[in-house]
């Protein structure tokens, strides 16, 4: 065989070898699962600056990767040795390392979520960003005014201005990148009502009436009474009447609310007592869903002034004081507005 015949048949040979080699990798690392993986899934951290190296060494300590080297070989036949993303990662029972490093690769990190809940303060919100997992608590030496500056709000007094949704965050999200999801997920539906609102409503500005779907959140867990409730109140802002609400009152009193409004609560002198105080008060009392925001700027055609919590969830709408008085002496356990 002469010199040229030899280096071809070399040549051929270690094509075919590397051909062999590389099907081989793709098989191992495809469709053979990682080692000592339990039925219940393990979580991984890839941190700020992490190399593909020490990932894969860290793997191979842990007893998952057989072969970091390989694994590192793999990735760099992926063109993806310097694609890895920082990030938080579950490893399930067969997963393989070609789905590892597509993970990582990826920024397919653990996802954890939070539910801000309609009606709730924002103090409890805070508190619920503050006991939620993997959350960095930024805040908790803070004043609800310094919140509001860290938030470029334009006001002093952040209550109501998160909108109450669930939001997914990963490991290490803080709080204050959270409030300020929540805060302009509410100023895009709050703005999207307001352009769509009817026309001659008591409100300056959509502050207001996001005070006002405030007021409505508390007053009503049910969608079907919302705008009622909305046109209730803004017949008697219309009237020069009083809203004479319980929530803002009982928001009013803050912790001395012990669950019954007695006689001297409603006479208290308060910012948040509608019984005495002309208009609406200064600030939401609560976070407002959707379903409130846009009761709040499209009320029900209705003449109804008054309603009485019947004791089942519904209240019972009148039109006159008269009305009203009767229906407040059936349903005596519910609350006068």
């Amino acid at each position: 065989m002469s010199r040229r015949h030899l280096l071809i048949a070399s040549v051929t040979i270690l094509a075919a070898f590397f051909a062999v080699a590389l099907v081989s990798y793709r098989a191992v690392f495809s469709e053979i699962a990682l080692d000592s993986l339990e039925s219940t899934p393990v979580k991984i951290e890839v941190v700020a600056g992490s190399s593909l190296s020490r990932v894969a060494r860290e793997l191979g300590e842990a007893g998952y990767l057989p072969s970091p080297t390989l694994f590192k070989l793999w990735a760099l036949l992926q063109g993806a040795e310097n694609s890895i993303q920082t990030g938080e990662y579950e490893l399930q029972a067969g997963i393989t390392p070609a789905q590892l490093l597509n993970k990582i690769v990826r920024g397919e990190s653990v996802q954890y979520r939070i539910t801000l809940v309609e009606g709730w303060t924002f103090q409890q919100a805070l508190e619920a960003l503050w006991s939620s997992e993997n959350i960095v608590s930024s805040l908790k030496s803070s004043s609800p005014a310094e919140i509001a500056l860290r938030m470029n709000l334009d006001h002093e007094n952040p209550e109501g201005l998160l909108y109450p949704d669930t939001y997914f965050y990963t490991k290490g999200a803080t709080d204050i990148e959270l409030l300020l999801r929540a805060n302009e997920r509410l100023d895009t539906i709050l703005n999207e009502a307001w352009e769509s609102r009817l026309g001659a409503l008591p409100y300056a500005n959509p502050y207001e009436a996001l005070t006002m779907a405030s007021i409505i959140e508390k007053e009503s867990a049910s969608n079907s009474e919302r705008g009622l409730i909305a046109a209730a109140f803004v017949g008697r802002l219309d009237l020069g009447m009083r809203l004479q609400s319980d929530p803002t009152t009982i928001y009013g009193m803050g912790d001395r609310y012990a669950g019954n409004i007695r006689r001297a609560d409603l006479l208290e002198e308060t910012p948040y007592n509608t019984y005495r105080i002309d208009g609406m008060p200064p600030t939401p009392i609560a976070l407002s869903g959707e379903a409130s925001i846009v009761a709040a700027l499209n009320p029900s055609a209705s003449d109804y002034l008054y309603f009485v919590a019947r004791g089942d969830g519904s209240h019972q709408f009148s039109r006159t004081l008269e009305e009203h008085n009767a229906a407040v002496r059936e349903f005596q356990s519910g609350s006068n507005n």
